[in-house]
């Protein structure tokens, strides 16, 4: 079967590029005909509209020359959405089913308060689509407020597990956070949680690996006079992501909306003690005070206790991240999340 995957180009950052990247010569690519197809890439507003411009005409040229059986649109909200509606547009008047994997984290901004023009939109569009994946749960709760609920799959996103979780390696004072640097992620949230850690651990460090709003928050942990004890590495990626993984001992994650984060995937794989809230798919990968902390976003005091009991308390640290990580070992590997994707394949192609 021939699909055609509508992706952002490799390089770019965050959770989407994560996923598909790890597409890119694994099994799947053995058991379908995959044509990649970028429609999204870092750079100025020109760049993009080039980008996307490319994307289209490509699609169109495959179409005419080498027609897919199904089209796979990796999609979020906001400026995600317009620029895949040609793709699901022109797949639908060629007859071919689409399948929509949303990967998006503020649907009540994109689409609760939204205009009713906007959301006319959004469900004209979402109905041209065959068959829906989403993240969690939840986020199959929100979606079938626009489309049925029995053309929703939910696939979580997977992890790609290290050799080994070497605990002996660790710095037990390290701290991590992954991620965009942005308020959504919890990011000005987070001098306010470290300088009450630093009080019960004053040797704590902290790695803010990421970019975004760098200099702002930079600027918040100054006013502090914490910037000291912080590491800011930019965007990390590759061997550099595994070695921060492989170093740290805790991982603080205190966003305020998510789908399913790659990051506490990554991070529970690497058996990290972790610390994050309870918002998006999250609570369905970590269970409360068993293979990590789950707070209420915004709640900064519990945050930080959480946080100072993994540093002081070394073998609670480690029980907690070997649990997490035996938790990713059985239930969020790339080859169940393929199996469930293949099967969603099946479906689309059935009610083509």
């Amino acid at each position: 079967m021939h699909v055609c995957m509508i992706v952002p180009n490799e390089a770019v950052k965050g959770g989407i590029a994560s996923v598909v990247n790890g597409y890119r010569g694994s099994a799947l690519e053995k058991r379908y005909r995959i044509t990649y197809i970028e429609s999204y890439q870092n750079g100025s507003k020109w760049a993009k509209l080039k980008k996307a411009l490319e994307g289209y005409l490509a699609f169109r040229r495959l179409l005419r020359r080498d027609r897919p059986d199904l089209v796979h649109v990796h999609s979020s909200f906001g400026p995600s959405f317009y620029r895949k509606m040609p793709f699901i547009y022109l797949s639908r008047l060629a007859a071919i089913p689409v399948v929509n994997h949303i990967h998006g984290a503020e649907f009540d901004r994109f689409y609760e308060r939204a205009s009713a023009a906007k959301k006319r939109r959004v469900r004209r569009v979402y109905r041209k689509c065959t068959r829906f994946i989403v993240l969690s749960e939840e986020w199959k709760e929100k979606i079938a407020r626009i489309v049925p609920a029995d053309r929703i799959d939910v696939i979580e996103n997977y992890c790609a597990l290290p050799e080994k979780r070497d605990h002996v390696k660790r710095r037990k004072n390290q701290i991590l956070f992954l991620g965009a640097l942005e308020e959504r992620k919890g990011c000005y949230d987070i001098p306010v949680i470290f300088e009450s850690v630093k009080k019960k651990c004053p040797d704590a460090r902290l790695v803010m690996a990421g970019d975004g709003q760098m200099e702002q928050i930079k600027e918040a942990f100054r006013k502090k006079n914490l910037l000291s004890d912080v590491a800011f590495t930019g965007w990390v990626r590759g061997r550099e992501k595994e070695k921060l993984l492989a170093q740290s001992a805790v991982f603080l994650f205190p966003s305020y909306n998510e789908g399913m984060p790659m990051a506490v995937l990554e991070a529970m794989g690497y058996g990290l003690g972790i610390v994050t809230t309870t918002v998006g798919g999250i609570p369905q990968l970590i269970t409360h005070k068993k293979s990590g902390f789950l707070e209420a976003p915004g709640d900064l005091g519990a945050m930080a206790e959480d946080v100072g009991a993994l540093l002081q308390d070394g073998e609670l640290c480690r029980s907690m991240g070997e649990l997490a990580g035996k938790t990713v070992e059985e239930k969020y590997s790339l080859k169940i999340h393929l199996q469930k994707l293949e099967e969603t394949y099946r479906k689309a192609c059935m009610t083509k």
